[in-house]
Formats: C-alpha cells, sequence, structure tokens
C-alpha cells in the first residue's frame, strides 16, 4: 500500500508541497496588499481631506449666514409693510 520514494522523488514532493503552498499563501494574502493604502501618498491625501473639511466648514457657515440675512431682511420687510 505505500510506496518507497528514492531520496529524489521524496524531494520533488517536499518541493511541489512547498511551492503550492507559497502559492496559496501568496493569493490569499493578496486582497490585503490592495486595500491598504500607498505608504508616500498618505499625507497628502490627509492635508486634502484637512482641507475639504474646512472648505464644508466654511461653506456651511456661509450658507447659515445668508439664511440668517434672508431672515432678517425678511422681518424688516415685515416691519416696514405693517407701518
Amino acid at each position: 500500500m505505500w510506496q518507497q520514494y528514492d531520496e529524489g522523488e521524496n524531494q520533488m514532493k517536499k518541493f511541489t508541497t512547498l511551492a503550492f503552498a507559497a502559492l496559496i499563501a501568496l493569493t490569499l494574502s493578496m486582497p490585503a496588499w490592495s486595500q491598504s493604502p500607498a505608504g508616500g501618498n498618505n499625507q497628502a491625501k490627509t492635508a486634502a481631506k484637512k482641507d475639504s473639511k474646512e472648505d464644508k466648514k466654511e461653506a456651511a457657515k456661509a450658507k447659515k449666514q445668508a439664511s440668517k440675512d434672508k431672515k432678517k431682511a425678511d422681518k424688516q420687510a415685515k416691519k416696514s409693510s405693517k407701518k
């Protein structure tokens, strides 16, 4: 039932097993590589995000101020039309 391998066949079997194991390990690790961020562009992306957040805050602030100004103008218009 058990076959006897000579030394050359046994080494070839070990090498083949090792090669397939390495290919499987490499294949399983690929998604982790594709999802990780690039090291060099990390600071640039963070700075760009920060700038865009600040821009959004300023835009929201301006929009809020415009809304307040409009409400104030409407109140003024109502007051002047009642008199």
